[in-house]
């Protein structure tokens, strides 16, 4: 979206995932999504007296696995209390990091070719959820509230960038970008609609090369649409009470996804509003050089490297292709790709398939082997199969499996003979003389005319390549 007059927007994202460990940051319940409420919890996560927290060493390498990911400096850090009351947490303060952080200082390029810089991205712990019931669905209004302590004390790390982003389009570029790099890495499954990754979104206005404006920030946008959609309305609110004369009050606003817009939520607190100081129950968290090194060493290659891969084995690529390319590695179907590639399908065919018929089967793609999708491209690419039957046929694998030639015979796709398909496109010629008469001509679109003639009368058995070769013969 362009802003009106010379505005500029200015947005800086904090994005929060939870780490894929198998129990909390600080105690030994399971991290788990989806069990019944209040079934996760101990002494521990609940902040009862007496109780001591104990550091999670996976939750310590996934921290360093982003941070790696992200270009970061990995050094020393320490454990702070962050001081507030709300229902969901559950001992009044949380267990993050504050002046020093585990990572600092990284970046992310993104496929367009622009940089964010990333600031930190520290450890910390969770809060549990709130449900409020009646009314709106918040907690102003409602009849009653209902809190479920599973989530509190699941780890957490959050990525903090810089305000370097300058669009809604931008902000959502940058965050499909580090969710493929958290799913990459192993340490999130990136799961927005569960909560596993929640963004903040920091959005303030300006005139161009004028000082940063007051910001307002968006909290607990749990998808990719929402964040587009609340960054635009938030920048164009801010305008409006700007060109009235009003100013911006820094503070904290709720996105409302049916109605599209933000309210106030709470005045923005400042560092010294958490009272926040040094975690006196755990010891600063030092990981030796060696340690970092394994965690380099064990990480799979980034999206950024994957499509450079991908996009090698095209040649000259369209910039749908380049798009096709995005879905695939996004959607984690380069083996699928690769594997039709090596065993001759044309690559811009292979990368066609993959980003639009796997990509609309996705969750049932393991249903699919890879040899069984290249067997599906080389029938189609060699003319066994039309492109339509060659969906149709991967769309009975993702389905439930089995052998692509099985499948096509059992629907009847067999090609006709060329003597069989010369004789139908003879009858269609002699039955459409005005039509064939333009063709000749040159009225290529009549190509198509044909063609469906041809579909029409052999039921879907001709192949659209062999039926353009036999109306060219004969033009």
């Amino acid at each position: 979206m362009t802003l009106p007059g010379e505005w500029e927007m200015v947005v800086g994202l904090e994005v929060h995932t939870e780490l894929k460990t198998a129990t909390k940051m600080f105690c030994g319940c399971a991290n788990q999504f989806g069990s019944e409420p209040n079934t996760n919890i101990c002494p521990v996560c609940l902040g009862l007296p007496g109780s001591l927290p104990v550091l999670n060493e996976r939750a310590v390498e996934l921290a360093m696995a982003i941070g790696v990911a992200l270009h970061c400096r990995i050094a020393s850090s320490t454990f702070h209390r962050k001081n507030y009351f709300y229902p969901d947490m559950p001992k009044d303060f949380q267990i993050t990091q504050y002046d020093l952080p585990i990572n600092s200082g990284g970046y992310l390029d993104l496929p367009d070719g622009s940089h964010v810089s990333i600031e930190r991205a520290h450890l910390e712990e969770d809060t549990g959820k709130s449900t409020h019931l009646g009314g709106t669905g918040r907690i102003h209004g409602a009849d009653r509230s209902l809190v479920d302590y599973n989530r509190s004390g699941v780890p957490l790390v959050e990525i903090v960038s810089a305000p370097d982003i300058r669009s809604s389009a931008h902000a959502r570029a940058y965050a499909a970008e580090l969710r493929g790099i958290l799913i990459a890495t192993g340490a999130s499954d990136g799961r927005m609609e569960e909560g596993s990754m929640r963004i903040d979104a920091n959005v303030s206005v300006r005139k161009p090369n004028a000082p940063f404006g007051t910001r307002c920030e968006i909290k607990n946008l749990n998808s990719l649409r929402s964040l587009h959609r609340a960054i635009d309305y938030e920048a164009l609110r801010q305008i409006d009470v700007i060109e009235d004369g009003g100013t911006i009050r820094q503070e904290t606003r709720h996105w409302d996804e049916i109605f599209g817009e933000t309210s106030t939520m709470r005045t923005k607190e400042e560092a010294e509003d958490y009272r926040y100081f040094r975690e006196p129950d755990l010891v600063d968290l030092d990981p030796n050089q060696a340690w970092q090194d394994r965690v380099r060493n064990g990480l799979p290659p980034m999206p950024a490297e994957r499509r450079q891969k991908l996009t090698a084995r095209l040649s000259e690529p369209s910039q749908a292709q380049l798009e096709a390319v995005e879905v695939v590695i996004d959607l984690g179907l380069e083996n699928f790709v690769n594997a039709a590639i090596d065993a001759g399908v044309e690559p811009a065919l292979a990368v066609a398939r993959a980003a639009n018929e796997l990509a609309a089967g996705i969750e049932m793609t393991p249903n699919l082997a890879p040899e069984a999708f290249s067997a599906t491209v080389l029938m189609e690419q060699g003319g066994a199969l039309s492109a339509t039957q060659s969906k149709t046929v991967l769309g009975e694998l993702l389905a439930s499996g089995g052998d692509p030639k099985s499948i096509a015979k059992a629907k009847g796709f067999e090609q006709l003979s060329s003597d069989s398909l010369g004789s139908t496109v003879a009858e269609l010629i002699e039955q459409n003389p005005d039509e064939w008469a333009r063709y000749r001509e040159g009225d290529e679109k009549l190509a198509q005319f044909f063609i469906g003639q041809v579909m029409k009368l052999t039921k879907g058995q001709a192949n659209g390549k062999a039926v353009i070769a036999e109306l060219q013969a004969r033009r």
